[in-house]
């Protein structure tokens, strides 16, 4: 039997088993081609999945070279999952910008008037969908609900992008830079990290192209959180410092450079410069001084109403535990803070405050705030608070003796692989 097999007949589909694991589903697929293999500290998690010891899994993963060979002939499995189905998408978003590129260079006059039209008439309906769409997504309560939606929308503007190969067509970029945010944004919040990083930098390539310098700098955050939660912390710098360039091109009076400074803060905590990561904090403070709309509510939604938090959580990192819960408290006991907290948000914070617990060796606050935190996960179904809570598993250590915090560990791991 070979891993795809073993997967199947322990009921795990390829994105269940990557959610398991921590990893993209790709990684997965690249595994049972034989193309790599898992590393070490992934494979105890691994065979406990599939119910094998160590030895029986190195077995599985080095098949004889004839069954990797059928492997690769034979066609993968879930060949219209929504992951190859955002591959195609992406394809095609992509011939048809360089189409665009060429028939702009050359320009013609019914290129010019097939232009002025889709700018008067479905432009504008773009930008709506995408706000609408944006809308849905915050108040989803299961994010994945959205993904069908989003890619018929993509379909449609490739469609568009298919009848408007003229130079006034890049202005559909703008809107293209908007909704591949949004489809890079299901796809990180499903663990599908490889397929977010390509979403944004698609989002990116088509902001460039508009120079819309807002939503070019916004892409470049969220690119930059895909290598901040793979803990690639000086990649994730170096991104986010072209994003603060980029941004200091944009609207003064939107809160674009201030989320950048707030995502600043998060690599710096990661590595453990506390100095740096302070700095950041303070910076993303001065949103507060800004007046009027400040964001849009859909690619931009940074007001500063979670910088409390967020300060909390860089402490954690940090191991700054008391400056890190007085923090992460506030916004729970703060009546004021406390309402405006969505269920993810409350889950972030609560994750937050068992993994102090767990560090403090405290069994009592982490069965009290993890129980709490993984509750919310399941009635909103992130993957965001899931991924926080699979964190917290790897800080337990001895605490896992306690019978109450064994049976919360229990309880997340259910929770990542269904």
């Amino acid at each position: 039997m070979d891993l795809a097999k073993r997967r199947k007949a322990m009921g795990y589909s390829q994105e269940k088993f990557a959610h398991a694991l921590g990893v993209d589903r790709t990684t997965v697929g690249r595994w049972e081609r034989g193309e790599t293999t898992p590393e070490a500290v992934q494979r105890p998690r691994m065979a406990e999945l599939l119910q094998l010891d160590l030895a029986e899994l190195d077995a599985l993963l080095t098949p004889p070279q004839a069954d990797l060979l059928e492997s690769a002939a034979s066609p993968s499995e879930d060949r219209h999952s929504s992951g190859e189905i955002d591959d195609m998408i992406r394809r095609e978003f992509l011939r048809l910008m360089a189409v665009t590129g060429a028939l702009t260079a050359l320009g013609t006059d019914e290129a010019e008037a097939t232009a002025e039209a889709v700018e008067r008439g479905s432009l504008g309906d773009f930008h709506r969908m995408n706000g609408h769409l944006w809308q849905v997504y915050q108040l989803a309560r299961s994010k994945g609900s959205v993904i069908t939606i989003v890619q018929d929308q993509l379909n449609v503007l490739n469609d568009a992008l298919k009848t408007s190969p003229s130079r006034r067509a890049s202005a559909l970029c703008e809107a293209a830079g908007d909704l591949w945010q949004l489809a890079g944004e299901l796809a990180f919040d499903g663990n599908r990290y490889t397929d977010a990083a390509v979403a944004y930098t698609l989002a990116t390539s088509a902001s460039s192209d508009a120079r819309a310098f807002d939503l070019w700098a916004c892409a470049l955050v969220r690119h930059a959180y895909v290598d901040v939660y793979e803990k690639r912390f000086v990649e994730a710098a170096e991104t986010l410092q072209a994003a603060r360039k980029v941004a200091a091109r944009g609207d003064s009076s939107l809160s674009t450079r201030y989320w950048v400074a707030s995502v600043q803060a998060e690599a710096y905590a990661g590595l453990r410069d506390l100095a740096a990561c302070e700095r950041a904090l303070d910076e993303a403070q001065g949103v507060a001084d800004l007046p009027g709309t400040i964001h849009n509510g859909g690619w931009l939604r940074f007001d500063g109403s979670r910088l409390v938090e967020e300060r909390g959580a860089r402490y954690v990192q940090l191991g700054r535990l008391d400056l890190a819960e007085t923090a992460l408290r506030s916004t729970l006991d703060s009546g004021a803070l406390a309402e405006g907290l969505s269920f993810r948000r409350r889950g972030v914070v609560l994750a937050d405050l068992a993994a102090i617990g767990a560090k403090r060796r405290d069994a009592e606050q982490v069965v009290s705030y993890g129980s709490e935190a993984l509750r919310l996960a399941k009635q909103s179904g992130s993957g965001y608070v899931a991924r926080r809570l699979q964190t917290l598993r790897a800080e337990l250590g001895s605490l896992g003796r306690d019978r109450r915090v064994a049976e919360l560990d229990a309880e997340i791991g259910v929770l990542c692989t269904t």
